[in-house]
């Protein structure tokens, strides 16, 4: 069956024009015994845990570089699931076994295999049978995971970066309604690094304060107010959780400058709408730790995906996950997309709930729920922002939807682009102090 040449096998599946419920997938993992296929329906992902009770193996997925390496004559990320032709064990889903009919990448880009059920059965020949998968669209009467069952798994599987115990002792001191400034204070100043960067943000032309600020009380109280010092202390210290390289796109160079920026705009945004601009500003500059969790987790796969999103502009970051970490490899971190790993993040480390929503649901255009508007803000600010380069997405979004969602009219665009304008240098000065 041929088709457009595409760039990974959700592309294919939708230039198909097939019903996702017929392909089929393989999913390749690894240990010291070597490599084994586990074939699955595309509108599924892999339950690991099942797979090692069923193995007694301690299997994982194998990354994009290995599967290219062992199907060196394949396009890579087209690997066809049928193990048998490259010598590799077989475990199959149940689900796969009921199909009529199903639809399977041929090992290229451009084409695809078609097969009645029983052919296909008896290409996958040998194969252990079990019930292999956790969640999907067409898959009986079972769920997808939730959010919570999700963030089980995640806790499970990886070693997390607990909550550094200064942001930990930050976000308590702003739990307490009776916190003062002098507490806060305090504590910013045990950390000589932190105390640095609350003055030089004090001192920055951002805030335009015409006397010395010669103390961090004296930011607090004179200049960035008590909830503003605390969130980006909060932020500061939140983000030394994490190994991720400065350089590329997606380093933390281009972490600190999108997430300065797009607080900024939050704030003024929230301004504009009646929302607590602490907290917008707060989701602003938190909703995109899932990528830096990625990048503590997995750094090698981490460096690809900085590569890809250098060389491919105009493609989304999911379908570029999907290229790096196969469709499924990492069901339990990935599947979700990289916006609700920073989400269950942010809910593991019990951070504001608008602050978890805002993380978990700012890839989801037309997102409707609970704190709807604290997501539509950062849904906003990252549109407003795209257009100078900055942030991790380039595709386009409709401006218009959220404007009208806000209650907005496009006259607020010239005020945001001038605010913007004036603030840039100084935010981009910040962000460099913060990622060295």
């Amino acid at each position: 069956m041929p088709i457009d040449q595409v760039l990974n096998l959700d592309a294919a599946v939708m230039a198909s024009g097939r019903p996702q419920n017929e392909f089929v997938q393989a999913t390749l993992l690894i240990d010291i015994e070597g490599v084994m296929m586990a074939i699955h329906r595309f509108d599924s992902a892999l339950d690991l845990d099942a797979v090692r009770q069923l193995t007694g193996r301690r299997l994982q997925p194998l990354t994009a570089r290995q599967t290219t390496r062992l199907f060196s004559d394949c396009d890579p990320g087209f690997a066809p699931p049928i193990g048998s032709a490259y010598g590799l064990k077989m475990l199959i889903d149940e689900d796969v076994l009921n199909l009529d009919r199903a639809v399977f990448t041929a090992g290229t880009d451009n084409s695809l295999v078609e097969v009645d059920g029983r052919s296909l059965r008896l290409a996958l020949a040998g194969a252990r049978k079990a019930q292999l998968v956790i969640r999907g669209q067409g898959n009986g009467d079972r769920k997808a995971l939730s959010l919570d069952e999700v963030a089980d798994k995640l806790q499970k599987l990886y070693r997390l970066p607990p909550m550094p115990a200064l942001a930990l002792r930050i976000l308590r001191l702003t739990a307490n309604t009776e916190a003062t400034a002098r507490e806060l204070a305090e504590l910013i100043e045990f950390d000589p690094s932190l105390t640095a960067q609350i003055m030089r943000y004090a001192r920055s032309a951002l805030f335009n304060y015409p006397g010395q600020v010669n103390s961090v009380q004296e930011a607090v109280t004179r200049v960035l107010g008590f909830d503003r010092v605390a969130h980006i202390a909060l932020g500061i210290a939140s983000v030394r959780a994490f190994e991720v390289p400065r350089q590329g796109m997606l380093g933390m160079d281009a972490f600190w400058r999108h997430s300065l920026y797009c607080a900024f705009v939050c704030q003024s945004l929230a301004v504009r709408c009646d929302l607590d601009k602490g907290l917008a500003y707060l989701c602003g500059l938190l909703h995109n730790f899932g990528l830096l969790l990625v990048g503590h987790l997995f750094p090698a796969e981490f460096d690809e995906l900085n590569q890809l999103r250098e060389a491919n502009p105009e493609a989304s970051m999911h379908s570029l996950e999907q290229q790096v970490f196969g469709r499924a490899d990492s069901q339990e971190i990935l599947a979700v997309g990289h916006g609700a790993i920073g989400g269950i993040l942010h809910r593991l480390w019990q951070l504001p709930d608008p602050v978890i929503k805002s993380a978990g649901m700012h890839q989801h255009p037309g997102y409707h729920g609970e704190h709807e508007r604290y997501v539509l803000v950062v849904q906003l600010a990252n549109a407003l922002l795209k257009p100078r380069g900055i942030g991790d997405e380039f595709n386009p979004d409709d401006v218009p939807s959220l404007l009208e969602a806000l209650g907005f009219d496009a006259g607020i665009l010239d005020g945001l682009e001038q605010e913007v304008d004036r603030v840039a240098p100084e935010l981009d000065a910040l962000a460099t102090s913060l990622s060295a």
